[in-house]
């Protein structure tokens, strides 16, 4: 699917928040530092992935303070690497340090593919997708899933009804907004103190529209123990 079809002379760049320390592993290394069975760290396997794709000419990564583990990344001397920024409290605040770092580089409508550090099943075909679906929109869109279990919302007063689930969708990464509107619309979320959870919703509380386009289930992110063999199966 390596078409990218009626692309203009926009610029791609990655952007990775790799600053979360993981607690629900319960581990005393950060999750994304973790070893797959390819003998990979998880970040390394999404980065290995991402810089697959040609038309992504460089990625800022945004890190703690306290890290001193991605100086052992095999993509640590990367050609394609920016720069390295300061996590934020939160991982909107981690993105948005890393469009700063960009902004003498970056112009308003290029284009920012955010990536979670600990989704390293993500598949280039996909990744592909939503650069050739996404390229010629307004604004951006997201990879996403629809969900398949009956969901089920609980009232107040105790009260469950059932919500059509046909309209509902799992939100995935990477997402890719052009720079602008992403650089605003996080600026706003920060502005505001919204506790946004991804992109994509900061740039609704402005009032866009995005685009989704449907990837795959196995594009998993890792939050427990228990994700990681169901990340090793798909990778092999």
């Amino acid at each position: 699917m390596k078409h990218f079809a009626d692309m203009n002379n926009d610029n791609y760049y990655l952007v990775m928040p790799a600053s979360g320390m993981g607690k629900r592993m319960k581990s005393e290394t950060p999750k994304q530092y973790l070893k797959l069975s390819n003998g990979l760290t998880i970040i390394d396997q999404c980065l290995k992935t991402l810089l697959k794709i040609d038309i992504i000419s460089g990625f800022v990564i945004a890190l703690s303070e306290k890290d001193t583990l991605f100086k052992s990344s095999i993509y640590f001397n990367h050609s394609k690497m920016l720069a390295s920024t300061k996590g934020g409290k939160e991982r909107f605040h981690s993105v948005l340090n890393a469009l700063n770092s960009l902004a003498k580089i970056a112009k308003p409508n290029d284009w920012i593919l955010v990536h979670d550090s600990v989704r390293p099943c993500v598949k280039k075909i996909d990744i592909e997708m939503l650069i050739n679906e996404v390229s010629n929109h307004q604004t951006g869109g997201i990879l996403a899933t629809g969900v398949v279990d009956t969901i089920k919302q609980v009232a107040i007063d105790g009260k469950v009804s059932t919500i059509d689930r046909s309209k509902l969708f799992k939100a995935q990464t990477p997402q890719m907004f052009r720079y602008g509107v992403l650089k605003v619309a996080l600026e706003n979320a920060v502005k505001l103190n919204h506790n946004i959870t991804d992109e994509s919703e900061a740039i609704e509380n402005l009032g866009y529209s995005i685009k989704i386009v449907v990837g795959s289930s196995s594009n998993i992110k890792i939050t427990q123990i228990d994700d990681l063999e169901q990340a090793n199966h798909y990778l092999q």
